[in-house]
């Protein structure tokens, strides 16, 4: 009892020596403001800040970011607070270690709402040292809103306000070649960047009326002097470590309300521009240079394919697997002797084998991705991947079977197994232990797994399921030679044997 009142005294003690966190308190580099951000969420901050941040530090690139909050209520009162200090938390495994780093991110300059500080967030425009604009607004931020005027204060819409921007741009500089921007939104969809620049048009034109004779002009210059690039991200971002929080802050020794908690692991693809050459825009964002994992590339698609692939796809079916063999974890998983190497066979030896990158490029991907599942420091339970198995599978592991197919062919006995692990989690019940097993998709496929598993009949099953066109958008028994007797195969084998068991028989 005395020894854990004093453990409780002197982690008081310790408390009431921490310093707030602020440029007075820590210190603080200046830099040229030349970077606009959209977005004050944890994402930007533990990955595009951090980039920055190490950009700096390990190269000449010498820039601050400028906060834009996207919507009326935000986070930008909390960064001011804190002078727009605060500290990164790195968890996880690189090249077999482990990482658990704390860094102090200082490269954000400032946090502007627009909704009550509109007039410092276009003058913006008029800085001429601004050459960069990043964003994540999430999925639905990309939109084009025509209710939006030229004249609002600012627009609702984030396509909207980066119109506004540009052509006060464009009138500030008299369209002058060099004051165009690079624009790299990194919100979560696929060609992000072709999106938002389409939305720009559709602004273009609504307003066409307002610019008047700077119609023609204006879109001129946007066209020919401003760089949009899709880019693919990824970076998982828990946030604020709520947890660990007071062991953070006695290690910092700052009270930092604004602490976000990432993975080790960081991949930005950045595709160039059309109108902009590939080592033109390297030379402007160093990152490969400051030994960052940023590629500059022709395009993001083969990397958005390998993400979806070997990332998405083993996820998707280790799930089912690991679950009903008695596995939570995904790190358990990962290590166990059985579901292991099950994982392995199908990231590497199927999944990898239908995609058309390097392959030792994939190779590394691959391996980054089995540490990333095998993080000491997440406890990533297999059942929160399991929502929408079915879709998921179509989208993620489907390609890879047909294309396996394709080109060895015959059938890849990993991926197909996995949708019989999936086809088995939807029947329901509990496992051998007496934990739930508790599918949850849209209702239309609970019943239909439910009215086939009632027949008792694994035929009728498998082919029930891969009928289901409201799923696969297609007849798979027709349309994947042999797939059918597959997957009623496997379904037998885990009826009989259970799920470890079965799943040796095809290692």
């Amino acid at each position: 009892m005395f020894l854990v009142t004093l453990h409780i005294i002197l982690r008081l003690i310790r408390n009431m020596a921490l310093k707030a966190l602020n440029a007075r308190t820590a210190p603080k580099s200046h830099a040229p403001e030349r970077i606009i951000q959209f977005g004050e969420g944890n994402f930007l901050r533990c990955f595009v800040d951090w980039i920055v941040y190490n950009m700096n530090q390990k190269t000449d690139f010498n820039a601050s970011v400028v906060v834009v909050q996207p919507i009326e209520r935000g986070m930008v009162d909390w960064l001011n607070g804190q002078d727009c200090l605060y500290h990164v938390n790195l968890q996880g495994r690189l090249n077999g270690e482990k990482v658990n780093s704390l860094t102090r991110i200082d490269c954000i300059s400032r946090a502007l709402n627009p909704y009550s500080q509109n007039q410092a967030f276009m003058a913006l425009a008029e800085q001429p040292e601004i050459r960069f604009v990043i964003s994540n607004t999430t999925e639905a931020g990309i939109a084009f809103d025509p209710a939006c005027k030229l004249a609002d204060a600012p627009a609702s819409s984030y396509p909207g306000k980066l119109t506004q921007l540009l052509y006060r741009r464009f009138k500030t500089f008299n369209g002058a070649a060099d004051k165009g921007l690079i624009i790299m939104p990194c919100e979560l969809i696929f060609l992000n960047g072709h999106h938002l620049k389409e939305c720009i048009y559709q602004y273009i034109e609504l307003w066409k009326d307002d610019f008047g004779a700077d119609y023609e002009s204006f879109k001129e210059w946007f066209t020919k002097y401003n760089y949009v690039c899709a880019t693919l991200v990824d970076r998982i971002v828990p946030g604020f470590p709520r947890k660990e929080i007071a062991e953070i802050q006695e290690k910092i020794c700052y009270v930092d309300n604004l602490v976000v908690q990432g993975e080790a692991f960081h991949l930005w693809v950045i595709e160039k521009p059309e109108n902009m050459d590939i080592d033109a825009l390297k030379a402007e964002f160093p990152a490969e240079k400051a030994g960052l994992n940023v590629l500059i590339a022709p395009s993001e698609k083969p990397y958005h394919e390998r993400k979806v692939t070997l990332l998405n796809g083993p996820h998707t079916v280790l799930s089912p697997v690991a679950y009903l063999s008695g596995i939570n974890i995904v790190r358990d998983a990962c290590n166990d002797e059985v579901v292991g190497k099950f994982i392995h066979k199908v990231q590497f030896d199927e999944l990898m084998q239908t995609l058309n990158l390097p392959m030792d490029e994939l190779q590394q991907f691959a391996s980054d991705v089995l540490e990333r599942f095998n993080n000491p420091y997440v406890d990533h339970q297999v059942t929160s991947i399991m929502l929408n198995s079915f879709p998921k599978y179509e989208t993620r592991d489907l390609p890879g079977v047909k294309v396996y197919l394709q080109r060895k062919g015959e059938l890849p006995q990993g991926l197909v197994f996995g949708l019989a692990a999936i086809i088995t989690y939807y029947k329901g019940g509990t496992r051998a232990d007496g934990a739930p097993i508790e599918p949850n998709d849209a209702p239309e496929i609970m019943q239909l797994l439910k009215d086939l598993w009632a027949t008792g009949d694994t035929q009728k099953v498998a082919e029930g399921v891969l009928a289901a066109e409201n799923i696969w958008h297609e007849n798979l028994n027709e349309t994947v030679p042999g797939l059918t007797a597959l997957v009623k195969k496997d379904l037998d084998l885990i009826q009989d044997k259970g799920m470890l068991e079965a799943v040796k028989t095809i290692l």
